[in-house]
Order: structure tokens, then sequence, then C-alpha cells
């Protein structure tokens, strides 16, 4: 494992992450990759319980990434003051509070304030840890960010299962396990330095004006994958029962899905290490509109959306630290696209329903291919407008680039 550090004033280089600090963040991330999964199973029993309808339950969710967008913001404003000790373990005390009370509330009120309380936290430790792995890597960034969020994947897989073997009437029991688990975090915080590195100072030589397009570009990018993403998660079944598939068999290929996006963003790491990320991320916008095409015919079309899972995976953590080294001089750029993305995961997939059901199920492909077209056509501009100059040459496989001012000791 890698330990992260920076430049200090004395010459002796300080840890920004131990190497206990990188394994607990992965597990912090498997923790918020069960949460978020955790509400969709846990309905059933939140309805027998509480006496609800399907769509009052559903709230939970909203509120959950209502609450975790303020996460996010919050996060931003305070950790110049605070430091992001602090910070996360505030977050991870959120997250155990908010896991508690849900588990415990006699009446559904308090228990979506749970949700809300869970959110906060959620948002800030995936702002926090995200954003000190962007910054704590040099050149292996995009690789670290992609092992990271590859484990976000791990528990989002995993939270369900665990519902799925214990029933959903035994949810109160995990979402109290899950709060054990970030309480046990809070004691590897000492591994978290309190400050971050100073960014570089002229990355952004050459760029001036077009700071404020080059993050409309990349919020671009994050809303529309993210689009894409709840898109096909959400219709996928629906799209394959219409052209002929058995429910066991969309089910099947949903859940398929699903893991690609986690298989997608372990696969890549070795490959961030070769290639620059305006290479990857133009690669991933031609795979995602490629597969959705391929997506159009019924024989192919579960396969294809394992390519499409595949193709999404890596963007997320591919772009936030390209962005960081883009403009450096924009400490909240990196709030601005994950708060981006989060609104659009709640937004776009009612809008997405009202344009299918303006069409037909079967326009779905065709529908999320023309978003996948926006972002390879954003791709491009960003690998024209936001050279990457102190990650890996984009032209040059292998070559080592220029390391920012943290670097990782191997």
């Amino acid at each position: 494992m890698s330990t992260a550090r920076r430049p200090d004033p004395s010459g002796s280089p300080q840890p920004l992450l131990t190497t206990v600090a990188i394994v607990a963040a992965c597990m912090a991330f498997v923790v918020i990759g069960a949460l978020q999964a955790l509400y969709g199973p846990a309905i059933p029993a939140l309805r027998k319980e509480y006496g609800i309808s399907p769509a009052v339950a559903g709230l939970s969710l909203s509120g959950h990434f209502a609450a975790a967008v303020i996460g996010v913001l919050v996060y931003h404003l305070l950790c110049t003051r605070l430091g992001h000790r602090v910070l996360l373990g505030a977050s991870y005390l959120l997250m155990a509070l908010g896991s508690v009370i849900f588990a415990t509330a006699p009446n559904w009120p308090l228990a979506l304030v749970g949700t809300f309380v869970i959110g906060l936290g959620f948002g800030g430790v995936d702002y926090g840890l995200n954003h000190l792995f962007a910054v704590a890597f040099g050149r292996r960034s995009t690789a670290m960010l992609n092992l990271l969020n590859g484990h976000f994947g791990v528990g989002a897989i995993a939270g369900p299962a665990l519902v799925g073997r214990l029933g959903s009437e035994h949810y109160p029991g995990i979402f109290v396990g899950v709060a054990g688990v970030c309480l046990l975090i809070l004691f590897t915080l000492g591994g978290v330095a309190t400050r971050e590195p100073a960014p570089v100072t002229g990355a952004t030589s050459g760029i001036g004006a077009r700071v404020a397009p080059i993050i409309a570009a990349f919020i671009g990018i994050y809303v529309l994958h993210v689009a894409i993403e709840t898109g096909v998660g959400g219709w996928e079944p629906t799209h394959l029962e219409t052209v002929g598939y058995t429910a066991a068999t969309a089910a099947t290929a949903t859940s398929a899905y699903w893991a690609a996006m986690t298989i997608g963003r372990f696969v890549v790491v070795p490959l961030c290490l070769r290639f620059s990320a305006p290479a990857i991320l133009t690669v991933c916008c031609v795979g995602m509109a490629g597969f959705l095409l391929l997506a159009t015919l019924p024989s192919v079309a579960p396969y294809a959306y394992f390519g499409v899972g595949l193709a999404i995976a890596p963007i997320f953590p591919t772009c936030l630290p390209w962005l960081n080294r883009a403009v450096p001089s924009v400490a909240a750029a990196g709030a601005y696209v994950m708060a981006a993305s989060m609104i659009g995961g709640v937004a776009f997939p009612p809008l997405l329903g009202v344009v299918i059901d303006g069409l037909d199920v079967k326009a779905l492909p065709v529908v999320l291919f023309a978003l996948a077209g926006v972002c390879l056509v954003l791709s491009f501009w960003l690998r024209g407008n936001a050279p990457d100059p102190n990650g890996l040459s984009a032209s040059s496989p292998g070559s080592t680039g220029t390391t920012r001012t943290s670097e990782v000791q191997v």
C-alpha cells in the first residue's frame, strides 16, 4: 500500500494519508456504498412497520441525497477552517447517529430525520475522501481514486445481498452494524493530515478566462454520465422485458450491470498508470455511446448494458484529479461537480421517465446514446482546452509526467 506525503517547510515529508488511513478510507467507501443501496431492499419492511406507501417510503432515498448535497457543500466551506480530520470525524459521527435513529425510530417522520442525518455525513465522507485522494497521490491520483471508488461498488453489492440473506425485517440491525463500523473508523483519523498540500501555481497557465467554461464542461460530464448511469440502472429491466426477456433474466442483467460498475473501476487502476485522464475519459465516452447503440439490438442488449457499466465506471474517479490539476485556483471546483452529480442523480430519473412516456421504452438506448454523445463532445473539448500538464502525457502512454506538490512513496 502507498503512503501519500506532502512537502514540509522543515524539509522532512509529512504524511497526508498513512497506510492505515488509506485502508480505512476504502472501508469507509464500502460503508457508504452499502448505505446508499440499503434503502431499496428495506422498503418492504418500512412499509409494513410504518404503514406507508411505496412512494412515501421512497422519500428515504430522496432525503438522503438532498442531505448529501448539503454535506458536500458544508464540508467544502468549512474545510479551510476546520481541516479534513475534524470534518471527516464529524461526518462519520453523523452517519453513525443517523443510522441509529433510522434503525430505532418509532415513527416515519423520525426515520426520515435519520436518513437526512445519514445523508449529511455521507456527503461529507464522499467529498472529503474523494478530494483527499485527488490531491494526495500526484500522478497516481487517478489510479487511487478508481481503487477507492471501486470499494463503493463493493458496498453497493454487499448491502442488498446482506438484506437478502437476513431478510428485510432485520434492516435495523444492519444499520446499527453500519453505525458501529463508522465509530471504529474514527480511530484511524490520526493518519489523516489536517491540511492538504498547496496547489501548484501556474498549473492553469494558458487557461485564463476559460476556467468557467472548463468547470462547466466537467459539470456537464458529471451530470450526464450520472444520468446515463441511473437511467440504465432504473430502466434496463423494463426495456429488456419489453423486447422479450423474462423478468428473471432482466433482473440478472441489471445486477450484472451494477457489478460491471465495480469491476470497471478495479480493472482501470493499472491503466491509469499508463494512460492520461483525458485519454481514459474519451475512451469511456466512446464506449458508453457504442454499447448504448448495441443495446438497441434485442439479441445483445443484456451484454451491451454490461459494457455500458464497464465504460461508465472510471469516469467519476478519473475526472476529479484532472479537474483539480486543470483549475487549481478554484478550490470549490470539486465540490461543484460532486454536488451537481448528486442533484443529477435525483433529478434525471423522473425526467427520463417523462421522455420515455412520450416515446416508448424501446427508445431508452437511443435517448441515453444522445446524452453519451454530448459527453463525448465535451471530452474532446476538454482535451483541447484543459490539458493535463501534471498528469501523464495524453499522447504518450507510460510517460511519467510531472508530479504535483504531493507524491506517493511506494
